[in-house]
């Protein structure tokens, strides 16, 4: 890949590899090793590219794999979570606080799935062919998440 190709790729796709990966670890410190590793793995990639929407599909699925090898490294269990600093994001109104809190307590395969549903937009199928998965676990998935979400956000407005 071309220095002026892969510049292009990290400025447009560096939001979403950050936002995938940021879902998948809830800490923006692993987030962003994982964006390094993506973005190494695109600059060293042999493979040419059939076009923007071939590379997004790669970058995708790459940084859904760089994830859950991290995720299942024994490093990863044995470390201590530093609970000293808040890793929250800083959002404008308390509703969207609460979201993100109740989309992050979900269980990994809800969070991927609602991730790339809503915020990246694929479809179900799409979704699917990049987590290996049947597009019938998908909408299961999807549906269980989004009752999940419902539950959790209802006992939150009735504490309120």
């Amino acid at each position: 890949m071309e220095q002026s190709e892969f510049q292009n790729a990290v400025g447009q796709y560096q939001d979403m590899v950050y936002r995938i990966a940021l879902h998948q670890f809830g800490v923006s410190q692993d987030a962003e090793d994982a964006v390094q590793e993506v973005f190494l793995r695109l600059y060293t990639a042999e493979k040419p590219f059939e076009g923007g929407e071939h590379l997004r599909r790669w970058l995708i699925r790459v940084t859904i794999n760089v994830c859950k090898d991290a995720l299942k490294s024994p490093w990863r269990r044995r470390r201590v979570p530093l609970d000293s600093v808040p890793d929250q994001p800083v959002f404008d109104k308390p509703e969207e606080r609460e979201l993100y809190q109740a989309v992050m307590a979900l269980p990994e395969k809800y969070r991927t799935v609602l991730d790339l549903f809503y915020y990246e937009e694929l479809s179900t199928k799409e979704i699917a062919a990049l987590l290996s998965l049947r597009q019938s676990a998908v909408t299961t998935r999807l549906s269980r998440a989004r009752e999940l979400l419902k539950k959790q956000l209802k006992e939150v407005w009735k504490d309120a």
